[in-house]
């Protein structure tokens, strides 16, 4: 690479990094006392992930998620149908079509006209996604998997950045459905979201005013920069091949592990790659190290591993299956 090329390329990535903190910053002036999900949830958006978030009324999900919306600007005015933040309450006699979209009959023009659903918008918040029935969870999936919405036949692209939050109840509750496998294998991370500690707590009731008015006139970051940022992270942020051989070895050893009923898919390492790259350039490095894979991995193995009947300290057998590969990849050179 020539001398200018070299600097373009750290223009774009320093450029990146100021993407994804002001990102970081604006969301944290209005929900206090979650700087670690906060960065989960940036991580997610920019590595193209969904989050699942199990939490208790109150917790302050809808106000991340639409502190998250509305820090988003776009100047695609053509897209008029897609708006920065939607919430869908989720309920068990919801239809996919209120999701999606349907399409109405207009009596002046005798033609069906596609009516766009909530779906079609930046940030999604899906609340209590498991109090609905699994027809509209397969609504869902192909939304989340594929970014697109088929109704009457007819496929409508979603937007590239669509990014969902969903929350849910635990599966003891009365009139909940689990979620179907292949779905919980779209969520990049499950977070569970505790109460938060006492000096934030009073933080949030001392700020409330200053928060509204920040919420009335938010910062706002260009939807084209984050997708850029998107590009630039996943383009020089450097996956090491000894990185890749340590996650398909801590898999392989769960999936070999008695104590484990169903291991993770490679699917799960697929979406991990670009969530490392993330985390990576969010502290400054242009490559990926054991530091990310130890900070990630329970976030996104905690959903797909299954363990058997009597076992439940996950962190316990996720921990005995990384030491070796983490052994091993710390006698490699991860950078460039």
């Amino acid at each position: 690479m020539t001398t200018n090329g070299a600097e373009s390329s750290e223009r774009e990535f320093i450029k990146a990094q100021e993407v994804l903190l002001k990102i970081q910053n604006i969301v944290k002036q209005q929900v206090l006392g979650r700087d670690n999900i906060i960065e989960l949830v940036i991580i997610s958006l920019v590595a193209d992930g969904h989050i699942l978030l199990e939490d208790f009324p109150g917790s302050g999900k809808t106000t991340l998620a639409k502190a998250l919306g509305e820090a988003i600007e776009s100047e695609d005015l053509t897209a008029k149908s897609t708006i920065p933040f939607r919430r869908i309450q989720f309920t068990p006699d919801l239809l996919p079509s209120d999701v999606t979209g349907v399409s109405i009959f207009d009596t002046k023009t005798d033609k069906f006209h596609f009516r766009h659903g909530p779906l079609f918008a930046h940030i999604v918040l899906a609340d209590e996604i498991n109090r609905t029935s699994p027809k509209v969870q397969s609504a869902m999936l192909e939304a989340m998997g594929e970014k697109q919405v088929t109704v009457d036949n007819t496929t409508y692209v979603l937007d590239e950045l669509f990014f969902v939050i969903a929350t849910q109840n635990p599966l003891d509750l009365v009139g909940t459905y689990p979620l179907p496998t292949p779905q919980l294998d779209r969520f990049l991370f499950k977070i569970t979201m505790d109460h938060i500690d006492r000096e934030a707590e009073l933080e949030v009731l001392d700020s409330i005013d200053e928060r509204k008015r920040l919420m009335s006139n938010p910062d706002k970051v260009n939807r084209d920069d984050i997708l850029k940022a998107r590009e630039t992270i996943g383009e020089q942020v450097y996956i090491s091949r000894s990185i890749k051989t340590a996650l398909v070895d801590i898999s392989r050893r769960l999936r070999e592990d008695d104590r484990v009923l169903q291991g993770n898919s490679t699917r799960s390492m697929v979406l991990l790659l670009p969530a490392l790259q993330v985390r990576a350039a969010l502290r400054g490095r242009n490559y990926v190290s054991s530091e990310d894979i130890e900070s990630l991995i329970p976030e996104v193995l905690n959903h797909r591993i299954e363990l058997v009947p009597g076992v439940n300290d996950f962190e316990k057998v996720l921990q005995d299956s990384m030491e070796r590969p983490l052994e091993e990849l710390a006698k490699s050179t991860l950078s460039k």
